[in-house]
């Protein structure tokens, strides 16, 4: 396993130098903290993650965690608890997010997406070099190369 060490630490915010890093979107976080019927292959995914190297979440996923399920210092607790850090979305991902939700309006979408979903992809895609997610299609389909990981049961 390759070592990380922490630089540049900003407050509420911790970046590593090592490969590979991965985000988690936040339903897979939610699916563990209300224990859903698909906790077990969110756990699953998750450990394996941990196993490889950090495993981040930005700041759209705490706010989503935090407004789904708990308060900010309970969701932050639950995060450390689980392993995972914080990673503050850089302007370079925040530049991508827009970029790509413009394309996405330009090209009609058939649902209607949230600035949110971009940030995250675009952080996951930008900053790490991975994201665990449900929504694997959108990411796909709107962050190409972006390695996806979907949980799924043993």
């Amino acid at each position: 396993m390759t070592q990380c060490a922490p630089f540049g630490v900003a407050p509420l915010a911790i970046r590593w130098i090592c490969d590979p890093m991965i985000a988690v979107d936040s339903s897979v976080i939610v699916e563990l903290l209300a224990n859903s019927e698909h906790a077990d292959a969110s756990e699953a995914a998750l450990r394996d993650a941990l196993a490889r190297g950090p495993v981040v979440v930005c700041d759209v996923v705490v706010t989503e965690i935090c407004s789904s399920l708990c308060d900010g210092d309970q969701a932050m607790q639950a995060l450390e608890d689980m392993g995972v850090a914080y990673s503050a979305v850089e302007q370079k991902s925040a530049l991508r997010a827009g970029e790509m939700q413009r394309r996405y309006r330009a090209r009609g979408g058939t649902r209607q997406r949230t600035v949110q979903d971009f940030i995250v992809g675009a952080h996951a895609l930008l900053q790490c070099n991975a994201l665990i997610t449900r929504d694997a299609s959108f990411f796909r389909d709107y962050f190409k190369g972006l390695k996806v990981i979907v949980p799924t049961a043993a």
